[in-house]
Formats: C-alpha cells, sequence, structure tokens
C-alpha cells in the first residue's frame, strides 16, 4: 500500500507527508473516524513511507529492500496489533496474540485493504465470540519496541481498533505510549474513540479521518472497474464515503442476497401474521452471530429508506440492486409516514439489543411480533 493507492483524503496525505519531511510527527498517532474510509490502508502508507529507504515525490520509491519487504507485509521493523479470538483446545490459561494470527491478517490486507471488521470476524470464522486485545498482547509489544529496530532504522505499531484491548493491556501500555524508545511510532486505527481508555487518548495526537469523498470513490470505480459515469456515481452516494460498501455493491454478493432474503421474508410475514414462520425466522438469524445480526439489521433500516422514498417517484433518489428494487415496487406502498418512523425505532431498538449482548432469539422474534402492528396498520 503506497500513497497513490490511497483513495481520496488528499488534503490529509499531504499533512502526514509535511509532518515526516519536516520531523514534526507525533510518536502516537491515533487515526479514527468511519468505517471504509481508509485509515488501516493510509496508517500502513505511512509506515512504508517512513521505512523506505529512497522515498521521493511523495511516496515510497517501491524497489528498496524495505519496500520489497512491506509488500508481504514482512517487515521485521513493522508490528501489527488488531483483536483475536481464542483458539479451539488451547489452555484456558493462554490467551492468543496477534502473532498467532498474523498468516491470516496479511491474506485480508492484501486481498482488500480496505476489509471491514465484520470482514476480519469472516476471516476468523468467529460466531459468538467477541475478538479481543489481550493483557499478553502488552508483554509482546513491550518486548519488540524495547529491542534494537533491526533494519537499523523507525520501529512502527500498527494497533488496529485500540477500541477492542482490554482495560489490563491498555494499562500496561500507558508508559511505553507516553515515553516510547527513540525512533519509535505508535499508529492507533480506530473506528470508535469512545471506549478507548481517557489515559490512553491524552497521549496521542488525534487525527479525525473524514468519509472520502463522492467524486473520489466514483472516479476510483472508473478507474479500477472501468463503470460509467453515472453508475459510479451512484454507488459513490450509496456507499456513504466507505469504499468496502462501494465495492460490495458491484455485486450482489452472498452475504447481501441473504440479508435480502430475510428482509423479505419479515415482511411478508408480518402482512401474513404468520406467528410460527416468524419463531422459525428469529431461530434462525439468532444463529447468524451478533456482528452478522447488527449488519442484518443495518440493511433492513435502509431498505425500509429506500422504499419510502420510492413514493415519491423520484428514480434519482434510489439506490437499489435490480433484485431490491424488483421487491420494494409491491412493497413499498405499505412503508408510509405513518409507519416509517415506527418501523425504523423497532429496527433500532433491535440493534441496540443486540449490542448489548440480550438474547438474540427473543429480540428478533419480539420485533417480528411488533412489526405486524407497524405493516398492518399502515
Amino acid at each position: 500500500m503506497y500513497f497513490k493507492d490511497i483513495i481520496g483524503q488528499q488534503t490529509l496525505k499531504e499533512r502526514l507527508l509535511r509532518s515526516v519531511e519536516d520531523n514534526r510527527l507525533a510518536h502516537a498517532l491515533l487515526l479514527t473516524g468511519p468505517g471504509g474510509n481508509g485509515k488501516l490502508p493510509i496508517a500502513v502508507a505511512l509506515a512504508r513511507y517512513i521505512l523506505c529507504s529512497n522515498r521521493a515525490d511523495g511516496d515510497a520509491c517501491g524497489r528498496c529492500p524495505s519496500c520489497v519487504k512491506m509488500d508481504k507485509l514482512m517487515h521485521s521493523d513493522l508490528h501489527f496489533v488488531f483483536p483475536v479470538k481464542k483458539k479451539k483446545n488451547t489452555p484456558s490459561d493462554r490467551n492468543p496474540v496477534s502473532d498467532d494470527y498474523i498468516t491470516e491478517w496479511r491474506e485480508i490486507f492484501q486481498k482488500s485493504p480496505y476489509f471491514s471488521y465484520s470482514d476480519w470476524l469472516a476471516k476468523l470464522e468467529v460466531e459468538n465470540q467477541q475478538p479481543i486485545i489481550y493483557e499478553r498482547e502488552s508483554s509482546e509489544i513491550l518486548h519488540k519496541l524495547t529491542m534494537k529496530s533491526r533494519e537499523g532504522g523507525w520501529k512502527i505499531m500498527i494497533i488496529w481498533l485500540p477500541e477492542k484491548m482490554n482495560e489490563a493491556c491498555a494499562n500496561k501500555l500507558l508508559k511505553i505510549i507516553e515515553e516510547p524508545p527513540a525512533e519509535t511510532l505508535f499508529l492507533l486505527v480506530s473506528e470508535n474513540a469512545e471506549p478507548i481508555l481517557p489515559t490512553i487518548l491524552s497521549r496521542t495526537q488525534r487525527i479525525e479521518i473524514p468519509r472520502i469523498a463522492d467524486a473520489d470513490i466514483a472516479a476510483a470505480l472508473v478507474q479500477r472497474y472501468a463503470l460509467d459515469g453515472q453508475t459510479a456515481r451512484t454507488i459513490a452516494v450509496q456507499s456513504g464515503g466507505d469504499w468496502e460498501k462501494a465495492e460490495g455493491m458491484l455485486v450482489v454478493n452472498s452475504t447481501k442476497a441473504q440479508y435480502l432474503e430475510l428482509f423479505m421474508t419479515l415482511m411478508r410475514m408480518a402482512y401474513k401474521r404468520d406467528i410460527k414462520a416468524m419463531k422459525q425466522w428469529s431461530e434462525q438469524v439468532a444463529a447468524l452471530g451478533r456482528e452478522r445480526q447488527k449488519a442484518l439489521l443495518e440493511y433492513c433500516q435502509r431498505m425500509i429508506r429506500e422504499n419510502f422514498i420510492m413514493n415519491f417517484k423520484r428514480a434519482e433518489m434510489l439506490y437499489l440492486s435490480r433484485e431490491e428494487h424488483d421487491f420494494s415496487v409491491r412493497f413499498s406502498p405499505f412503508v408510509n409516514e405513518n409507519n416509517i418512523f415506527g418501523i425504523m425505532e423497532e429496527l433500532s431498538e433491535a440493534q441496540k439489543h443486540i449490542e448489548q449482548n440480550v438474547n438474540a432469539k427473543m429480540i428478533f422474534f419480539d420485533m417480528a411480533l411488533r412489526m405486524i402492528v407497524w405493516i398492518k396498520n399502515r
């Protein structure tokens, strides 16, 4: 990943380059902002630039030994930390560390640098377990950063989703983040900085990274996928500044197709008042795992908004796939000003309860029952 590969974010790239060239880069940066905006690719591109021995024209050279190693994310002075899960058949007192999953990490980044947390969960084959950064990871970090640089230059530690660190791990890192060894750089890449310990936040320079501009996403879609301008602009607007979503909209993949099928089934059951089917549906959704359940509820909310807009006969405002459109033509009359707020509130409330680890079967069965009232009494 080079700076030239980053989609949009030109102002930020120039700011980081100036900081490096003027030797004014803080020793710990917190890169935060919404998903899909390129935070992690930016961190890796910055690390490559700093480690490159022959950088020029605002980017790494791509030819020096450092760049060759970076191509495979195998530079000995670049370290990654990220949430992991416990492996089966391991002692209960041995928590995993990032190096246990470094092969999977390299594979997913090289395949798609803009991958999401949900993509990482799928890579780990997580069900209901919540990956975290365990206390044992702090010992690994301290060991790596207190050793001399193997290449004789900078040591860089990229921590992806530091909000997933447990408190013990975070507390053990306070001193080294505040007073790191010479030529040591922390790059913390966060989706949501609120859960991070205030003592960690106070030791970092926070950089808010915005969503990618629609024009930049559209231009990248045209360049990389040879889309026509109108299609690219439509996808760019619908993605909401999230490149990972934009790429996902190029095809109706199996996950999105599953969400559409579950949404259609829910609405048909509500119309028919089929309680028995609702119970089976709630059990099916409960088996998806919490992250996919949250993603399904987000998808349902988007579909409700799109169906409401469809009633205004403004095709240019709709962002639906062909399959979604075919269903919405028949369903949209059931979503109007009398029930849209109630439906959205039910979906939002269910999402909040899922995040609080409430029993999923109960949440989805209760939500399905309540949906009867909003769909039938429209």
